[in-house]
């Protein structure tokens, strides 16, 4: 008798869990296909994504204001554009201590692997990394709106694991 309960158990979560990503499907249906949808536009997920990017580069390396007294080792400029830094400008100092214009580094990171320009130490984890640029390339080449949606909760949820940042 307990095993029969077991297996009607399973089927009804089964069942339910069907249902469910049937439902979902079905609303994301229905929303791709409203003329003007905010959230299949590409320019609007492509916003999404490079937000989300940079608030997990903001996690890992928070944004500061340059002070003008430097360490021996803290260098006066910022080495992707050469431009030294002025007092109360927003800069980030990676873990391996090199700083950098916050906009500079931001952009840096959106182009490249998420590596410090100088010494190519790692900034964010490499799934991140990967996923972001899946993401990008999926929203250039065209990529099915399911596949998108897959690859930014894959994003999402590697920003919630606590382990993705360290």
């Amino acid at each position: 008798m307990a095993a029969l309960l077991n297996v009607f158990s399973h089927l009804y979560t089964s069942t339910m869990s069907f249902f469910n990503l049937l439902l979902l499907k079905t609303l994301f249906l229905i929303r791709s296909l409203a003329p003007g949808s905010k959230v299949t536009n590409p320019d609007n997920l492509f916003r999404i994504i490079c937000a989300q990017y940079l608030s997990l580069v903001e996690k890992a390396n928070p944004a500061i204001h340059y002070s003008e007294k430097p360490t021996r080792k803290q260098s006066r400029e910022c080495a992707v554009c050469l431009s030294e830094f002025m007092k109360g400008e927003r800069v980030r100092r990676l873990r391996c201590n090199h700083t950098f214009h916050k906009e500079c580094l931001d952009r840096w990171l959106q182009q490249y692997l998420a590596t410090c320009p100088l010494c190519r130490a790692r900034v964010l984890p490499d799934e991140i990394v990967v996923n972001y640029h899946q993401l990008q390339d999926n929203i250039r080449n065209g990529g099915s709106y399911d596949d998108t949606v897959f690859l930014l909760s894959a994003l999402y949820d590697c920003s919630l694991k606590k382990t993705c940042l360290r």
